[in-house]
């Protein structure tokens, strides 16, 4: 593709980036059979080819309008473009600085700039989001059932982590945002199930958001502020060696801090740190598949499974984000559950962080569509990988929907 940026952006770091990543594009329209929104939506500036034209246009120079904008917010960011892509094109870079800088040239509506604000603000913080759910979820039988299926159900108590093991090795998880309000019981089975491993997991103070949720709103200050404070608070036991690694239970979360060291490449102060922690980070499964024969023994010792059938639902952020396939799949087998076979799995189930809340529309439609394909085979449970997917599914279903890895752990806990 041939460019030429506007002065604006031209000798930028940015500007370097997004020429680079615009002239890799070779105009094939793969991308398009893999697009979520193309498919729902037949217009070629609702997919990632259309998209990366009116991204060019904008570095480019040329005007821009609210017809930019609506294209753009209709975007995924699920990365199934780049999975398909054959040039590898880095769309997602592309369209985060496209984003930025149709922020700064188009401000928003008011009403749209309070909408962003307050879940910037209120998702993040658990002081302020925790009691919002709490209170939700005590007038959730009072609601219309359009804004009731917004609350999620009020969740079993988690059961207790382990006790402090003594275990050799040690790994920490991310307490997350919405996740240890959510559904507390995930860490919480994550936790128990390394510890039948031998390892002990464990959760620091001070590290919550890992600010994602800032980040694809466009707050680009606060997202970075997230980020330092789960850096400053997980440095200590880098440097001392105390721990092994950082488990993501949330893939959402897994797929961002893994991008730590590219988003802190240009901030001497944080650009080695960043870097560290990115390269430690794993998401829960993979950590259960790198101890695939202490596992396997011990569900031996577990006795036979139930043989009941699961559907899988893997979040865009763990196939596209992370590239991680087909292992929760084969551990959810190891352990004696049959995962049926899902239609069209590379497509999303329309979460995508707040986009269900901005897109209520495109999100829902896209929400039915998953739920047809995973429930085709008459699973028992639905399971996923990110606390935005479960909720998210689960608001369509009265069919329990599950982090896979309580699955593990309800299949261990045979053992005495």
């Amino acid at each position: 593709m041939q460019t030429n940026l506007a002065d604006f952006i031209r000798d930028t770091a940015a500007g370097r980036e997004a020429d680079a990543i615009l002239r890799s594009c070779v105009h094939c329209g793969f991308c398009t059979a893999t697009c979520p929104t193309f498919q729902l939506l037949g217009d070629e500036l609702d997919g990632p080819r259309g998209r990366i034209y009116l991204i060019k246009e904008m570095l480019e120079g040329q005007p821009v309008t609210e017809r930019t904008r609506k294209h753009l917010d209709r975007c995924l960011s699920c990365r199934s473009c780049e999975t398909t892509c054959p040039s590898g094109v880095r769309y997602h870079r592309l369209l985060e600085i496209g984003r930025e800088v149709l922020e700064r040239r188009v401000p928003r509506s008011r009403s749209s700039r309070i909408m962003r604000l307050m879940l910037c603000e209120a998702l993040p913080r658990q002081w302020i989001f925790r009691p919002a759910v709490r209170l939700g979820q005590a007038l959730r039988p009072f609601l219309l059932a359009a804004l009731a299926g917004k609350v999620p159900a009020r969740q079993p108590a988690a059961r207790s982590w382990p006790r402090a093991s003594g275990h050799r090795r040690r790994m920490v998880a991310l307490a997350g945002c919405v996740q240890s309000t959510l559904t507390p019981q995930t860490n919480a089975a994550a936790a128990r199930v390394l510890d039948r491993l031998g390892i002990e997991l464990i959760e620091v103070a001070g590290a919550d958001c890992c600010g994602a949720l800032r980040y694809h709103l466009d707050a680009r200050q606060g997202a970075y502020a997230d980020m330092r404070r789960v850096i400053d608070a997980w440095w200590p036991d880098v440097q001392s060696g105390r721990v092994e690694g950082f488990v993501m239970t949330a893939s959402g979360c897994g797929a961002h801090v893994r991008e730590y060291g590219e988003l802190f490449r240009d901030d001497p102060a944080y650009a080695e740190k960043a870097e560290r922690i990115a390269a430690l980070t794993r998401d829960v499964s993979e950590v259960l598949a790198a101890e695939r024969d202490s596992l396997n023994r011990l569900l031996r010792d577990a006795g036979g499974g139930t043989g009941q059938t699961v559907a899988f639902h893997s979040p865009c952020t763990l196939q596209h984000g992370q590239k991680i396939r087909g292992i929760v799949e084969g551990l959810l087998t190891a352990c004696g559950y049959q995962p049926s076979a899902v239609a069209d799995p590379h497509l999303c189930c329309g979460s995508a962080g707040t986009y269900s809340i901005t897109q209520p529309v495109l999100a829902t439609q896209l929400r039915d569509d998953k739920l047809a394909a995973l429930q085709a085979g008459s699973p028992v449970f639905l399971v996923t990988a990110n606390i935005g997917c479960q909720t998210h599914l689960q608001s369509g279903t009265a069919r329990p929907v599950r982090h896979w890895i309580e699955l593990v752990d309800e299949r261990l806990s045979a053992i005495r």
